[in-house]
């Protein structure tokens, strides 16, 4: 039985903890500076509570870092300063060259490092959200989530390996949507969105309503995808492949940022006004 970890447990965040409370190991939190809904989530679950981050890093032997993708490096300099010595996995969705970074100052300060990456929503149904894990400690993480829905696969001891997959399946799933979004927009300011409709339908029959609904489902989580949208053009710019497709998917996410946590889909109309917002 571990002692394991989560600083920010959101929605997905939350779920990977229950997945591995069902293999019998102890799951911690940090109360400072959370929200009541965060209190919430945690004590649903039955998350142990900590109340500063240094009883936390004192507790814990592993810690996992889900978090929006332009806080990942700051979470990680806050465990080391608080003098966390354990294994700590990140899951989040950086660019390869991101994950080598943290890991080099992690381990710098006698800290294992995992890096991971999450394909598929919160961990609720087996076989629907894979952890893909790659480092030296990499099965170490993947046995606490033995005995729960989440999956997962050590693709090998490289840092940077799991990042990467995460940052390429992303890349099409989250960067089509973000193409869809501004082609609608497009259609919707030049007057030919119907026609637009009628000619997909013709050739894919229920494919335009298919779209409208992956358009408005994405806009609570658009906040989160415009880093993440950054952090696929730096994977693609140090592959040598242009990186402009997804800093453009970055400017789609961005203005759609206004939907952040919406508990309904915004009408499609709403999200085409927003888009074409400069």
């Amino acid at each position: 039985m571990s002692k394991i970890g989560i600083l920010h447990p959101g929605e997905m965040g939350i779920s990977v903890a229950a997945a591995a409370l069902h293999g019998g190991h102890q799951f911690y939190w940090m109360s400072q500076d959370r929200s009541n809904k965060t209190r919430i989530r945690a004590t649903k679950y039955g998350l142990k509570e900590t109340h500063s981050l240094v009883e936390f890093c004192q507790t814990c032997e592993i810690v996992l870092s889900i978090c929006p993708p332009h806080a990942a490096e700051e979470v990680a300099k806050s465990v080391i300063e608080a003098g966390f010595k354990g294994l700590y996995l990140d899951a989040n969705a950086i660019s390869p060259q991101r994950a080598i970074m943290i890991a080099r100052r992690l381990e710098e300060n006698g800290i294992q490092f995992v890096d991971g990456g999450i394909i598929g929503g919160p961990a609720w149904t087996p076989k629907e959200t894979w952890l893909y894990l790659a480092g030296q400690h990499a099965y170490e993480i993947a046995v606490c989530f033995s005995e729960g829905p989440l999956e997962t696969k050590v693709i090998g001891d490289e840092i940077g390996k799991a990042s990467a997959l995460k940052m390429c399946y992303a890349a099409y799933s989250k960067g089509t949507t973000a193409l869809l979004a501004a082609i609608l927009a497009t259609a919707e300011s030049l007057g030919v969105r119907d026609e637009l409709y009628q000619q997909w339908n013709m050739q894919d029959e229920g494919f335009s309503e298919q779209i409208n609904q992956r358009i408005t489902r994405v806009t609570a989580k658009a906040w989160r995808f415009e880093g993440e949208m950054n952090e696929i053009a730096e994977t693609f710019h140090e592959a040598g492949l242009p990186a402009e497709f997804h800093r453009a998917a970055a400017e789609i996410y961005r203005r759609l940022s206004s939907f952040k946590d919406a508990e309904e889909a915004p009408a499609l109309d709403d999200v085409l006004r927003a888009l074409l917002i400069q």
